[in-house]
């Protein structure tokens, strides 16, 4: 069980993994689609930094639909600055441990901050898995990190109902081998193209 895990190093480790793929990303594959349909790489990586800002305004007790869903103006080469700078103003709201059970807003309600810096990590590392397949990149974060937030997010999150106001497509069926990260991907109805 993770309810009383401490999901921020696990959040550091996911985001130094996407900022490592961000920085394998080449200029050529910006407007490459990835396994969200609506976006393309440039649209996924702005809104990865989009959600590590959603994190850091619930972690002040703000209201994270205040936010925008894709963060523009960045640089084509500066994406991993971009994420980089939203990650150290998120950590730094998030150092004092009281935050982890106090109550927050999110998106889905009110929860104690614990679950949703989960939430977060999990969107995280779901997109991250989306940069990296439509990148070319290696599809997998750090197993035991990856491990702990598929096993967080199938208690969490029931294989159905899915759609309408739980905004996850039905679980795919993993392929043969599929590491953690591309396990929870699935879980939370992502797929290779084609799949």
């Amino acid at each position: 069980m993770t309810e009383n895990i401490d999901p921020r190093p696990h959040y550091r480790t996911a985001l130094a993994w996407i900022r490592a793929l961000a920085d394998g990303t080449p200029v050529d594959r910006l407007t490459a689609p990835t396994p969200c349909s609506d976006w393309d790489v440039h649209d996924l990586l702005g809104h990865l930094v989009a959600t590590v800002d959603r994190a850091r305004v619930i972690g002040e007790g703000g209201d994270p639909r205040a936010m925008p869903w894709i963060v523009t103006g960045v640089a084509d080469d500066a994406w991993s600055d971009a994420l980089s700078t939203a990650e150290d103003r998120m950590a730094a709201v998030w150092t004092d441990d009281s935050r982890l059970d106090a109550l927050v807003t999110v998106p889905w309600g009110q929860v104690p901050g614990r679950a949703a810096v989960w939430g977060y990590l999990s969107e995280a590392l779901v997109h991250g898995w989306d940069l990296a397949v439509a990148t070319r990149q290696r599809p997998e974060a750090d197993p035991g990190t990856a491990e702990a937030v598929l096993a967080q997010m199938q208690r969490v999150l029931p294989a159905e109902p899915r759609g309408g106001p739980i905004p996850f497509a039905a679980p795919v069926s993993p392929r043969p081998g599929a590491g953690p990260t591309e396990r929870l991907a699935n879980w939370c109805g992502h797929a290779r193209p084609g799949a």
